[in-house]
């Protein structure tokens, strides 16, 4: 770099001021991929095989096949249903209602079964847990079927009333085709959501995959089991993944007009307008009012006999801690590769982005047995301390920071670097001076989003965090597990407190 003015490296390629970080955060990610690799076939492949080939694991593999298969159908019919409602129909109040029917994103899927496990015991098990993870997950459905109806043009469907079509018709073959992809990708979210879940199918005392790991985890000192467990889980992920991109395949469904895109006619409901009313008001109240009803509940007949407020409050400062620290070290982290991704082109820049991506494959639960495996092995002293669970984090949101950071320096023209490196800046003057500036905005929303999501991890949390310290999500699956209703609900409502404040400066930033 000479006297470190005027020598820059050459537009097009990344200047090792990014890759060297970049290779450090790819290399994080893939770790637990590694791990699983190793530790599975530690002890040959005739003994993984014999996990694998083990009758329990195939009551794994269709129990949690067939809880994914019931949340995802469900969360097609309350997303595509809701969106169709609040998009394209005269509605009462429909902005209102899609404002409303998001709300569960804030509310973790193990307060969800946390409510409705206190109130009626008798649902633990499938319906239980098919019941909160639906409740949980839905808007990520609605989220990009409604942008999707809001996109599309309406003259296809006016063009096939006119050949007389009725509404229902129209909306299954002409709409509906359309909105496949959206509906594709959200199935997916949920799908990923479902198999990667652990808090509200251990409230619910239903075994999954992810129960099945921890489970045998816990119970033996032999983590080879666990490890292939893990390996099964990783591949259904990547089936899921692949065959949701096989359904969308390369359909397309863009305008290709001219003129300025209008947005449809809202369809009139009539008479059935009450009962449109009725199946949004249902939903939201089993979805949001119905948990904060419960909390208010638990809380107002809780004493402290049940509950104390030094503890929760130390409880609420150390979550807020951990994942401050977690949203820094995931941003840091993820701020090279997005970089990268945003500005250069090429297999290294794409590889780099995707290894980053990695941690969308692997669950929480197999992310933390294996920071445990190498801790133990190799750096002794972070076992069982905050930075260990810190590095948890960032691998399993380093996706969530790398897309808002790629995002944000994509909408900063890159000129302006061209500019900055023809007076003489350095690669790191340029990323320093210009690129983080331009997009702090937008590395700001990951960061809060990344902090959001850490303050509700549950599995790495339980397995990773230091002797004799909690976070409110642990305080709550141990609470809830022993049946202290009245004592897990201020931490409950806490972490939904604190969990609202980013949030709400999110939509603030978003809208």
């Amino acid at each position: 770099m000479g006297a470190g003015r005027g020598r820059t490296a050459p537009a097009g390629r990344p200047s090792w001021v990014l890759v060297v970080p970049a290779i450090a955060a790819a290399a994080l990610a893939v770790l637990p991929l590694g791990y699983l690799g190793v530790r599975a076939l530690e002890r040959g492949p005739a003994f993984a095989w014999d996990v694998v080939a083990d009758p329990r694991t195939g009551e794994l593999l269709l129990r949690s096949l067939g809880l994914t298969a019931v949340v995802v159908a469900a969360c097609l019919v309350l997303g595509v249903s809701l969106a169709w409602l609040t998009v394209r129909t005269a509605l009462p109040g429909a902005r209102a209602w899609s404002v409303l029917v998001t709300l569960p994103l804030a509310v973790p899927s193990y307060v969800t079964a946390f409510a409705w496990l206190s109130v009626a015991p008798s649902l633990a098990g499938f319906t239980g847990s098919a019941l909160a993870l639906t409740l949980a997950s839905f808007p990520y459905v609605f989220l990009p079927v409604a942008a999707a109806l809001r996109g599309i043009d309406p003259g296809h469907e006016e063009v096939a009333r006119s050949l007389g079509h009725g509404p229902l018709r129209t909306f299954l073959r002409v709409t509906l085709p359309q909105l496949r992809p959206a509906a594709a990708g959200g199935a997916l979210l949920v799908a990923l959501y479902v198999l990667s879940d652990f808090g509200a199918v251990s409230l619910m005392r239903y075994d999954t995959f992810t129960r099945g790991i921890y489970t045998s985890y816990r119970a033996s000192f032999d983590r080879t089991p666990a490890a292939a467990l893990g390996v099964v889980l990783v591949l259904m992920t990547v089936a899921l993944v692949a065959a949701e991109h096989r359904t969308r395949g390369r359909a397309g469904y863009a305008r290709t007009g001219t003129g300025t895109a209008r947005r449809a006619v809202p369809a009139p409901l009539g008479r059935l307008t009450p009962a449109a009313l009725g199946w949004c008001t249902a939903v939201v109240a089993a979805a949001v009012a119905f948990p904060l009803g419960t909390l208010g509940y638990w809380l107002s007949v809780g004493t402290s006999a049940t509950w104390d407020p030094a503890t929760l409050s130390s409880t609420a400062l150390t979550t807020l801690g951990v994942a401050a620290a977690g949203a820094a070290v995931t941003t840091l982290l993820a701020l090279p590769v997005g970089v990268i991704a945003a500005r250069h082109r090429g297999r290294a820049a794409t590889l780099l982005e995707q290894a980053a991506y990695a941690g969308h494959a692997v669950p929480g639960i197999t992310v933390a047995l294996a920071l445990v495996f190498f801790a133990v092995r190799y750096v002794r002293p972070l076992y069982q301390e905050t930075p260990l669970l810190v590095c948890a984090y960032a691998v399993l949101f380093l996706p969530v920071a790398v897309a808002a950071t790629r995002a944000a320096v994509l909408q900063a023209p890159p000129v302006l670097d061209d500019v900055a490196r023809s007076l003489g800046r350095t690669s790191f003057g340029v990323l320093r001076e210009v690129t983080v500036p331009l997009a702090a905005r937008g590395v700001a929303a990951g960061a809060a989003l990344t902090f959001v999501v850490c303050m509700k991890e549950l599995p790495a949390t339980l397995l990773l965090r230091p002797t004799g310290m909690d976070t409110l999500a642990t305080r709550l699956w141990t609470e809830t597990g022993s049946g202290s209703f009245a004592a897990a609900a201020p931490y409950a409502a806490a972490l939904i407190l604190l969990a609202a404040v980013p949030s709400y400066l999110l939509g603030r930033h978003r809208t």
